[in-house]
């Protein structure tokens, strides 16, 4: 799992689970004139809160942040497992707006005893969190600051100039590489020919550069295939090595090549 894949929206859904988690051990109800010392019990005293909102909305979130973490989609009954979790945040919000509506659920009592239950501090709680999350939930692939990465990219060192050998790898260029002589291993007598130096791009020729894209964009095949075969995460650096118009041919981690094609608000190292 990628967590430099996450985004802001991602981050208000996580801390809405948690608030909705606190909120799961506070009272359920209120009773008018209690005492202190009353034993009023918490969401967890109640089936129906326990599964329809504190359940629902805690997996909601974990799905909606497992889907955005996970290196590829997943899909479950052909959906995507974020659309799911969506769902479940957008059920469990409901279910608590009914429950703060009426704390008592099916429960009449005897002598209008029901008339002096209100909804109590973690029922009121819950609601919150779940209306945020939901909304959160909801909002994150529509609205562009949220869908900024959580984690931001760490600056990488200066780009390498074209075929010098980036420092570090993929990923993360910041580590030096041992040299090369002519396929030697070090500490061998040297015996063969040194490599000759990589020429320099001509001024106005492309030159490969380190980036770091805003969102997850996907890479596309360079035969023009319309399925993606990876997906680039924010927070992690990739090598472009090529541009064909706007579109960049970028290399991953792995050493896979792709055509980028939506390059707009990119991060250049």
């Amino acid at each position: 799992m990628n967590i430099r894949s996450l985004t802001r929206g991602d981050g208000v859904v996580l801390g809405a689970a948690v608030l909705l988690f606190i909120a799961s051990f506070l009272d359920l109800y209120s009773i008018d004139g209690a005492p202190d010392s009353a034993d009023i019990p918490s969401l967890w005293g109640s089936g129906p809160v326990v599964l329809s909102v504190v359940l629902a909305g805690i997996i909601g979130a974990a799905l909606v942040v497992a889907a955005r973490a996970l290196p590829q989609p997943r899909q479950v009954a052909g959906l995507d497992l974020g659309q799911f979790g969506v769902a479940f945040t957008v059920f469990a919000a409901w279910s608590a707006l009914g429950n703060i509506f009426d704390p008592a659920g099916g429960f009449d009592g005897e002598g209008g005893f029901t008339d002096s239950l209100g909804a109590g501090t973690g029922l009121i709680l819950a609601l919150i969190a779940t209306l945020v999350m939901a909304a959160a939930a909801v909002a994150t692939p529509l609205v562009p600051a949220l869908k900024a990465g959580l984690v931001p990219a760490p600056r990488p060192a200066a780009p390498q100039p074209y075929g010098g050998q980036p420092q570090g790898g993929y990923g993360y260029p910041g580590a030096q590489q041992p040299p090369s002589f002519g396929g030697q291993q070090p500490g061998q007598p040297f015996g063969g020919q040194p490599q000759q130096p990589q020429p320099q791009a001509p001024a106005g020729e492309f030159s490969p550069f380190w980036f770091a894209v805003p969102v997850p964009r996907p890479l596309f095949a360079e035969d023009g295939s319309p399925s993606p075969i990876a997906e680039l995460a924010p927070g992690t650096w990739y090598l472009a090595v090529e541009q064909r118009g706007a579109a960049l041919v970028a290399q991953t981690q792995d050493g896979r090549r792709g055509v980028l094609q939506d390059t707009s608000g990119i991060q250049r190292g």
